[in-house]
């Protein structure tokens, strides 16, 4: 199960362009960029966590 994180994870960082990411928060306001970054540094948490082990 754990050899599907990593390929998926490349597929969105390869599908994902961080221009048009920012650009997009920045159209979308302050209020929705920090609560979109802080969702990510959860997830970013999450998997690091997961890779981890108990």
């Amino acid at each position: 199960m754990r050899r599907l994180y990593f390929p998926s994870l490349i597929l969105v960082l390869l599908c994902l362009s961080s221009c048009s990411v920012i650009g997009g928060i920045f159209k979308a306001g302050a209020a929705v960029g920090i609560i979109s970054v802080i969702v990510v540094i959860a997830i970013i948490i999450w998997i690091a966590s997961m890779f981890r082990g108990k």
